[in-house]
């Protein structure tokens, strides 16, 4: 159970209607998930994490899915559950196969093995991979 609840439309401020659309419009979609109907008790907030995405997830040198698998990463890594599937669900909707699904989580736990190894070790950083 969510600790605010959810905005449906006919209960959302005019600022929140409008992230609404701009989420339907670039997913091509008319569904707008519960992530964004929780951050719309704040609409200013609301607006700023979607202005923000849209900046991040825009296209750059790195392609979607790689900015997805990344987002899944950190996701595990943060314990988000509701990020993890949701962020899994793109993935795949931007090609990702179920063998680089397969792939990619013997990678995500194995940085956090040696990130926890080194962080326990506390292993000084090689002078060759300091910027």
């Amino acid at each position: 159970m969510g600790t605010v609840p959810l905005v449906h439309d006919d209960a959302a401020g005019a600022l929140a209607l409008v992230v609404f659309d701009e989420i339907r419009a670039a997913r091509g979609t008319d569904y707008v998930n519960n992530f964004w109907r929780a951050l719309a008790m704040d609409p200013d907030l609301l607006a700023a994490t979607w202005a923000r995405l849209q900046a991040v997830m825009a296209p750059g040198t790195l392609d979607p899915l790689t900015k997805e698998l990344i987002y899944i990463a950190v996701s595990v890594t943060n314990g988000c559950g509701y990020c993890v599937h949701s962020h899994t669900a793109a993935s795949r909707g931007k090609s990702m196969t179920p063998a680089q699904h397969a792939e990619l989580l013997p990678v995500i736990a194995m940085s956090a093995q040696t990130n926890a190894l080194a962080t326990a070790l506390q292993v000084e950083t090689d002078d060759r991979f300091q910027a």
